[in-house]
């Protein structure tokens, strides 16, 4: 059982946001540079790297989406009371 996952986000005001973030990664885009250009949160910095976290630690919805992916994956956006965001799983243990 996956006890923590680690994973990067882009966190943007709207949807049609997330939206396009998506469309300029399944072009290729780099995540990391996408972020550090675009997200609105402080881990952009990291290009998005929330490092590794167990369940509890984020909001619900994140935290959900997050889990659900297998490393590599990239989720639709998810909306929480921060704003959009678009989430990538590099890592499981």
């Amino acid at each position: 059982m996956v006890k923590e996952v680690r994973a990067s986000h882009i966190l943007v005001k709207t949807e049609e946001q997330a939206k396009t973030v998506l469309l300029h990664l399944q072009k290729g885009g780099s995540f990391a540079a996408l972020a550090a250009e675009l997200s609105q949160d402080p881990s952009k910095k990291r290009g998005g790297d929330l490092g590794f976290f167990g369940r509890g630690r984020m909001v619900r919805p994140f935290e959900n989406v997050a889990f659900g992916l297998e490393k590599g994956q990239v989720s639709q956006p998810v909306k929480t009371q921060f704003g959009w965001h678009v989430i990538k799983v590099t890592d499981r243990r």
